[in-house]
């Protein structure tokens, strides 16, 4: 009994330790304060497509070039668009005359000539009332017939009509433009120059940038296809920075926060440390992915965090496995967002 008393309590501290060994394996722990992670090389990628339905007139770059932001990559042919453009701005330079015109009213040489018009008029009509006073005269006396006398007051009415009719067009004239025809005019210019607008962006469309720095994966059509919005033309790999998907134990949350300093190391260049950090953690848990982990860990609870990595030689590609240093409980962390070459 003696004998078997020992050999027990030897027994239960080796299952107390290959537990907490057991336990402890899967956060690659360095003591108390460096947890280690491992993971792979992730790139986000973006598929560029012009903003437009044409022929592509020139693509500029070829898969593998390293482009930076705001190059020109491709362009489609433009001349339907020129000259869309051009009627366009014709149409606006046109409506601009109408409303300064409008809006300067009439010019004195036109109100002169009315002017004139009213003097002649009112003259006119003086004559015509004259000789309607000498019919009317004349009437009375039997000289003259009721048919003269009233063809006599006719014509004096009417040379006294048109004297309103041009003394109006003279007020008109003075007057100006009404504030509802300046206004109209207006509205058709804004309209004619939305319409410009249209043009000149669906011209900037048929030119292609590069959004961002980065390396052309995929050429995917080339001179003389038809290109459309829906249809990508080139695919880009943002290199700078790239993340790394690894999975953290669930002990560790509280240990570990979005903004902590990060290094990641390579086995291609085992001497090398790229500067990274946390810039994820997944709210969510899920079971230790069966690519990762060996089977006697899958039914173990993590958490998905993403790590972003400095890369600005390039040298970290899709797909490369990584290893993730974090040094543990970082007063500084939470500091998001963060950039490559800055802290």
């Amino acid at each position: 009994m003696k004998k078997i008393l020992p050999l027990f309590i030897l027994s239960a501290i080796i299952v107390i330790g290959v537990i907490y060994f057991w336990w402890r394996s899967p956060m690659d722990m360095e003591g108390d304060s460096q947890l280690s992670l491992y993971g792979n090389i992730d790139i986000r990628e973006a598929q560029l497509a012009f903003n437009a339905s044409e022929h592509i007139a020139e693509i500029l770059v070829q898969e593998g070039d390293r482009v930076g932001k705001g190059q020109l990559l491709a362009r489609l042919h433009t001349e339907l668009l020129e000259a869309s453009l051009a009627e366009a701005s014709a149409a606006v330079a046109a409506q601009q005359q109408i409303v300064a015109r409008l809006e300067a009213g009439s010019r004195p040489e036109d109100i002169h000539k009315v002017e004139a018009e009213l003097q002649a008029a009112e003259a006119k009509a003086k004559a015509a009332q004259d000789s309607y006073r000498r019919v009317a005269r004349l009437l009375e006396k039997k000289l003259a017939s009721p048919q003269d006398e009233e063809q006599a007051r006719s014509l004096a009415d009417a040379a006294a009509a048109q004297v309103k009719a041009v003394r109006a067009s003279l007020a008109l004239l003075k007057a100006g433009a009404r504030k509802e025809d300046i206004a109209s005019a207006r509205a058709q210019l804004s309209a004619r120059e939305a319409a410009l607008q249209q043009a000149r962006q669906r011209l900037a469309d048929a030119s292609l940038y590069a959004p961002a720095d980065g390396i052309i994966r995929n050429r995917i059509l080339e001179p003389g296809d038809m290109a459309f919005p829906q249809t990508p033309v080139l695919t880009l790999a943002f290199v700078d920075p790239v993340w790394v998907r690894a999975y953290l134990p669930e002990p560790m949350l509280g240990r570990v926060r979005p903004g902590a300093d990060a290094w990641v190391t390579t086995d291609s260049f085992p001497d090398k440390r790229y500067q990274g950090w946390v810039g994820y953690i997944s709210p969510t848990a899920e079971f230790t992915p069966k690519t990762v982990q060996t089977p006697e860990l899958r039914t173990r609870l993590v958490y998905s965090v993403r790590v972003y990595v400095c890369n600005p030689e390039g040298e970290l590609r899709l797909g490369m496995p990584v290893s993730v240093s974090i040094t543990l409980d970082q007063a500084d962390a939470g500091t998001l967002p963060r950039r490559c070459g800055v802290h």
